[in-house]
């Protein structure tokens, strides 16, 4: 009788077994992945976010799974989000806990992936970097130049750059067999060509920020709740439309109250015209003769800028050369490739804000300090973007 009840025993939890292994491995339409780096003065947004996805939790379509660093846990890990009714206090299953990983290190992002298809996988990845974000840019720190792009992690001091998302994007078509269906940030300055440019060949569309982003970040529960109620094959390009005017309602009198914000997402399938067209643009720039390059600066300098003063709006500085009586023939084919490119623009902000930032550096430590990095980005390899760079920085 005893070996005939531990036999039963051992096969009702083999087929306990068998059944959540079952329910890990079903293939659903989506996995949204959070990479959410909080190790660091954001931190509490973080629990905040959260709770929000919580709001709406996993579902038969989509997989919601975090990896989670706090700046008060010194472990990191990952959770599978399922919906409750606590908005204060995170309740989702920790599947896997990670120690002290390195939220700066961009092996980690590429690890979290792998791990997300291998014990969820999903016919389409929606990948979302949550955290601090630069753009392409070197921020200063203690007297050096260090890349500070995305993904700050103090208690390391590592972060991750473009150039390192664009390998981890690489890595992470390798894992699921196809381009990577979005990468997003949830971070400041991203919407920039040169970060997007980087991942073009392993990426479909790309959601970003042109401006910095309030501390509260994306509207996660009105964004998941929309999304649950669409059709599980709506297109991913209409799924980043609706989150683009989401993310704009909720600081537009929603959820987040009223601030300025933009949002943007990219078709990346169209970005080899786009910088087909800023390289022309660059070219009949770059041979203007003495007496319009100073309006070309000009209006360089007074074209839409995010924090950072060299990170300006590509099309209100077409805009301003037009106003200033340059033209030349890429301003039509810039405008046109942009309208393909760029999917969703949501702002509240003015008219001179398009989608797209662009490395406009018009003083010349600016341009000495940045130049040597800016040569080896992808997107200046496609467009010579920074040989007209080299007659712009105090021409006038």
């Amino acid at each position: 009788m005893k070996n005939h009840l531990s036999h039963v025993l051992v096969t009702a939890f083999l087929l306990l077994s068998t059944s959540f292994a079952s329910a890990a491995q079903e293939i659903k339409e989506w996995n949204f992945l959070v990479f959410l780096n909080g190790v660091n003065n954001l931190d509490s947004f973080g629990a905040m976010n959260i709770n929000q996805m919580e709001e709406v939790g996993s579902s038969d379509k989509v997989n919601i799974l975090v990896q989670w660093g706090s700046a008060r846990n010194k472990n990191v890990s990952r959770l599978y989000i399922q919906k409750d009714n606590d908005t204060k206090k995170v309740t989702s299953p920790v599947v896997q806990n990670l120690g002290s990983a390195d939220m700066g290190d961009y092996k980690e992002l590429v690890r979290f992936i792998d791990w997300a298809n291998t014990n969820y996988p999903a016919k389409r990845y929606f990948v979302v970097v949550w955290d601090h974000g630069g753009g392409w840019h070197l921020t200063s720190v203690p007297g050096v130049i260090k890349p500070m792009d995305i993904s700050w992690d103090d208690r390391t001091g590592n972060n991750i750059t473009t150039e390192q998302l664009g390998q981890a994007m690489a890595e992470a078509a390798k894992i699921i067999g196809h381009k990577v269906d979005v990468y997003s940030s949830d971070a400041c300055l991203m919407g920039m060509v040169e970060v997007a440019s980087e991942m073009a060949d392993s990426v479909q569309y790309y959601l970003g920020s042109q401006d910095v982003e309030p501390g509260a970040g994306w509207p996660y529960s009105t964004f998941l709740s929309k999304w649950s109620a669409m059709d599980a094959n709506t297109n991913t390009a209409d799924v980043l439309k609706m989150f683009s005017k989401e993310y704009l309602a909720a600081y537009n009198g929603g959820i987040y109250g009223n601030k300025d914000v933009t949002m943007s997402a990219y078709d990346l399938s169209k970005l080899a015209p786009y910088e087909k067209a800023i390289s022309q643009l660059g070219s009949e720039l770059s041979n203007v003769d003495s007496t319009t390059m100073p309006k070309v600066v000009r209006a360089a300098k007074n074209a839409k800028y995010y924090t950072y003063w060299d990170y300006r709006d590509v099309i209100d500085f077409i805009d301003l050369l037009t106003k200033n009586g340059v033209t030349t023939p890429a301003f039509q084919a810039v405008r046109e490739a942009h309208n393909n490119f760029v999917i969703a623009n949501d702002q509240n902000q003015d008219d001179k804000t398009w989608g797209v930032s662009i490395w406009l550096p018009t003083d010349r430590s600016n341009y000495s300090g940045y130049i040597e990095r800016y040569h080896g980005l992808k997107f200046n390899q496609n467009t010579g973007w920074a040989t007209f760079l080299t007659r712009l920085p105090g021409k006038e």
